[in-house]
């Protein structure tokens, strides 16, 4: 360790806790077809073995022991232990940032309908003090270990490695100066990432319209926009622009965190258009509690602040506001 990365002082209490094992997380229900059904077509996944009940995909791992939309919300005898602990005290330090890095899933064997699962946490790896692009500070690894319940020991199923990074932002916002007036500073969104692929649809929707990629080879559309078509690998393309009219497909409710200056509860929405394809956009003009599976909704395009690496910009985006249907005459 160089004398720039040497850790202060206060990483020793830290680093003790490298090895510590929380407590099991229980799921709030067995594993069932019902669920593993659902996510398979969220996903577009069709193997057979899914939908006959044999087993369910491997990838819902996760998911059986999640806590649902109430924060910190566990089954009864869940560890009340925090296992992101580490964490909190390097935050208390001034290390306020977090990114996730990565997320790595190990499958030991398939699961079936009717086990029941729990985790256990282990506090993995602090690597040694860090400075990116982002800003100065600590990689931290957790590593998940799920098990199935069963008469004779419970048997391990997979793990999950998580890393992520707690830094010092590099750039933090600098005070307000002694005549401005007091006050928050005003949070802009962040812009979204336009590339030679993509820049199509965000011109369009400057110019109020809902643009989709569309193949040349076989008239495929595709959203998010890609350089090659996923049916015939043509690379030739052009677009269609579309009616903008479409329906809740499937959503979800952002309650935590509250990241500022998104609106909370913040509705996503994953719209199918007539014309068959898919996007994922925000819902407006409607209480979270109203949105429901194949609402009728229509494309608007609202201009919004952005902060971007060169400077403030606007971009116009394509948001969905639900629309009474149309009633047919008699």
């Amino acid at each position: 360790m160089t004398e720039a990365q040497k850790d202060p002082a206060w990483m020793k209490d830290i680093r003790a806790l490298v090895g510590k094992e929380y407590g099991r997380v229980y799921g709030w229900d067995p594993v069932n077809l019902p669920m593993a059904r659902q996510w398979a077509e969220i996903m577009g996944i069709h193997n057979p073995r899914y939908g006959r009940g044999e087993v369910v995909p491997p990838a819902m791992l996760q998911v059986w022991c999640m806590e649902g939309p109430q924060l910190n919300h566990y089954p009864p005898g869940s560890t009340t232990e925090n296992p992101y602990e580490a964490l909190k005290l390097i935050e208390a330090h001034g290390y306020p940032s977090v990114v996730a890095v990565n997320s790595e899933l190990e499958f030991d064997r398939d699961l079936v309908p009717g086990e029941r699962v729990y985790y256990t946490t282990r506090l993995d790896a602090i690597g040694e003090q860090k400075t990116t692009a982002l800003g100065t500070g600590f990689f931290v690894t957790l590593v998940m270990t799920y098990y199935a319940q069963q008469p004779a020991g419970d048997e391990k199923v997979g793990q999950l490695l998580f890393r992520v990074f707690k830094f010092r932002p590099a750039h933090p916002v600098k005070p307000a100066a002694a005549t401005a007036p007091a006050g928050p500073p005003k949070i802009k969104r962040p812009a979204p990432g336009i590339s030679d692929d993509t820049r199509f649809f965000w011109e369009g929707a400057r110019e109020g319209r809902l643009l989709i990629q569309r193949c040349k080879g076989c008239g495929q559309l595709r959203h998010p926009p890609g350089p090659s078509c996923p049916s015939c690998h043509s690379l030739e393309w052009d677009t269609l622009q579309a009616s903008g009219r479409g329906k809740v497909y499937s959503f979800v409710v952002m309650h935590h965190p509250e990241v500022p200056p998104f609106e909370h509860p913040n509705p996503i929405g994953l719209i199918e258009l007539e014309e068959g394809t898919r996007l994922v956009a925000q819902l407006v003009g409607v209480r979270p509690a109203d949105v429901a599976i194949g609402q009728a909704v229509q494309v608007e395009f609202n201009a919004v602040e952005v902060g971007a690496p060169d400077g403030d910009a606007q971009v116009w985006l394509p948001q969905f506001r639900p629309v009474p249907e149309a009633v047919p005459a008699p």
